[in-house]
């Protein structure tokens, strides 16, 4: 009905501010994330750091693969690279500093608030999405979990601004 147009298309516009964002934000982690891996796995000495780096940073958008694929093709490199296992200490560290500003810098920072959940409904929805859906209910579990909330909230307020709440019970007043 034309009457409801206006109200869809702000929900819609609201949808999309909010998915438009997470894409950026996702975006520019993997970006950094791609940089830090490729400079530093080339700095401690792995001949293919470059290439290892950009190919894990990049993957990062799918959660836990960027970091699996960048980590076990850096580990069996640098075991078949280096002749001590201290050269492959070095890659590991490199890796290990990665998740730890992975987790708690580059993620909180750029994607943090941006999809507008709670932690824990993101990480509900990871789970929730991966065992209903596998492999691509992962990956579109944190702009599905978005869309839910933009409407949730949308329906709430409506809620708390109808006459069904509003409404006192005979005899207060």
């Amino acid at each position: 009905p034309q009457r409801y147009a206006g109200v869809i298309r702000a929900q819609a516009a609201e949808v999309d501010r909010i998915l438009s964002a997470w894409v950026r934000g996702q975006a520019l982690c993997c970006l950094l994330l791609a940089l830090y891996y490729a400079l530093a796995l080339t700095a401690v000495g792995l001949d293919l750091g470059l290439i290892v780096g950009l190919l894990a940073g990049g993957l990062s958008f799918i959660p836990y693969v960027g970091s699996i694929t960048g980590g076990v093709s850096a580990l069996g490199l640098a075991l078949a690279q280096f002749p001590t296992w201290f050269g492959v200490a070095k890659v590991a560290v490199v890796l290990v500093v990665g998740q730890i500003l992975e987790g708690y810098v580059i993620y909180p920072r750029f994607l943090g608030d941006r999809v507008e959940l709670p932690a824990v409904w993101v990480i509900f929805a990871l789970f929730a999405g991966g065992a209903a859906f596998g492999f691509l209910g992962v990956m579109l579990a944190v702009p599905v979990a978005a869309t839910i909330g933009v409407l949730a909230r949308f329906g709430l307020r409506r809620y708390l601004a109808s006459q069904l709440y509003l409404d006192q019970p005979e005899g207060e007043g």
